[in-house]
């Protein structure tokens, strides 16, 4: 399992012109998912995130969680998170998971921050064409690997 979290002024996304998923300050996370992936990956990763400290104190030094600037967050999969781009130019994504794995993950994935006292968890539509905007904050981007893990 794969994220990238940003750190976000706002972000929102859209299908087909129509806002499905916005957050104001907080998190904007791509996630996805590889065949191998079980909830012990997701657990890790949800507790991860919610407790890092990537947020500005009052001192302007990253000491502060999601939860202490009751921040908002917004989940977006994307299986290219596991492209494999080692041989030739056309990436492939034999490692990403397939809907049949990977949607359970994802319902999970965001099930889990909802269990959280983050105070508004948005998404975008697991498999849609989607856009993103957003305003990335620092800019502070993170990539966490769950095979990472120790």
């Amino acid at each position: 399992m794969k994220t990238i979290i940003q750190r976000v002024n706002f972000a929102k996304v859209t299908i087909e012109n129509e806002i499905v998923g916005e957050i104001c300050e907080g998190l904007l996370i791509l996630v996805g998912f590889e065949n191998s992936d079980t909830e012990e990956d997701i657990e890790w990763m949800v507790k991860k995130i919610v407790g890092l400290r990537i947020f500005n104190d009052k001192e302007g030094k990253m000491n502060l969680s999601i939860l202490d600037i009751d921040g908002e967050v917004l989940i977006v999969s994307q299986f290219t998170l596991h492209a494999n781009t080692k041989k030739g130019n056309r990436p492939s994504f034999i490692k990403a998971a397939k809907p049949e794995i990977s949607i359970p993950l994802y319902n999970q994935f965001v099930k889990k921050f909802k269990d959280t006292n983050i105070r508004k968890i948005a998404t975008g539509i697991f498999g849609a064409y989607m856009k993103i905007n957003f305003e990335n904050d620092g800019p502070v981007t993170i990539i966490i690997d769950s095979k990472n893990n120790e």
